[in-house]
């Protein structure tokens, strides 16, 4: 039997303002294996944050199933889920989510930190990632002492420092220029090919469409199309 990072069947979500119903999921059905480098993309209103909330667990479906690392969310308790996401989910926001008084190094340790790991240990960790990613020398600045390419490469730190399983990146190119966007992509990708940890990421940016392995469409909150092509398919488009 197939162990599927992500499982979901017939997932729906409908959002209520007083007696406004807005459907944002129409029965999303789809697998996604241990691995895989996925992009989805679609309209605004289509669906794509709402699919990655629901996935990370910082939002519950109306109805359906969500298995993540084998594990039924729609059964997991609000504790249950901060514990998931904690230990086995990553996260990479369009907006950087990182702390302005903390520095680069403190940023991207914090998840190890609530984690419980000694200090010597995290730090470690983050130096070793700071320069896998080129980030070596920016570990004392502060995010306002940062660009914008690399305030989002600390955030990609943090959400791979604690080795999880998934990382879920909402639009993590959307605030970036062209150049630092490839950069960014070029660290993701190096990442999951040396990791093997499943990345899904929203995005309206061709760039990161074409770097994906797997391409879903949505539109109105239902996939309308699901490409798969291989990994060295996907870098040769990149690079033309």
């Amino acid at each position: 039997m197939v162990e599927w990072a992500v499982e979901l069947k017939d997932l729906k979500k409908t959002y209520r303002t007083g007696p406004i119903e807005v459907p944002a999921l129409r029965g999303i059905s789809l697998s996604i294996a241990p691995g895989e480098f996925v992009a989805t993309a679609g309209p605004s209103g289509s669906g794509k944050t709402t699919l990655l909330n629901i996935i990370g667990g910082l939002d519950r479906a109306d109805t359906g199933e969500v298995r993540v690392a084998g594990q039924d969310l729609q059964l997991l308790s609000s504790g249950e889920l901060a514990s998931l996401r904690l230990r086995r989910i990553g996260f990479v926001f369009q907006t950087y989510n990182l702390m302005p008084v903390l520095t680069a190094l403190e940023n991207a340790e914090f998840t190890l930190l609530l984690q419980g790991m000694p200090a010597h240990k995290r730090r470690e960790k983050v130096h070793k990632l700071f320069s896998e990613i080129g980030l070596d020398g920016m570990e004392d600045r502060r995010p306002a002492e940062l660009s914008g390419g690399q305030q989002q490469r600390v955030a990609v730190a943090r959400a791979m420092v604690t080795e999880p399983a998934l990382i879920l990146a909402d639009e993590p190119t959307a605030n970036l220029d062209s150049a630092t966007a490839i950069s960014l992509l070029d660290v993701m990708q190096h990442l999951n090919r040396t990791t093997g940890t499943t990345f899904i990421f929203s995005t309206h940016d061709p760039q990161a469409m074409e770097r994906a392995h797997r391409m879903i469409r949505l539109r109105d909150g239902q996939i309308v199309s699901d490409e798969t092509r291989g990994a060295e398919e996907a870098h040769v488009r990149s690079a033309v």
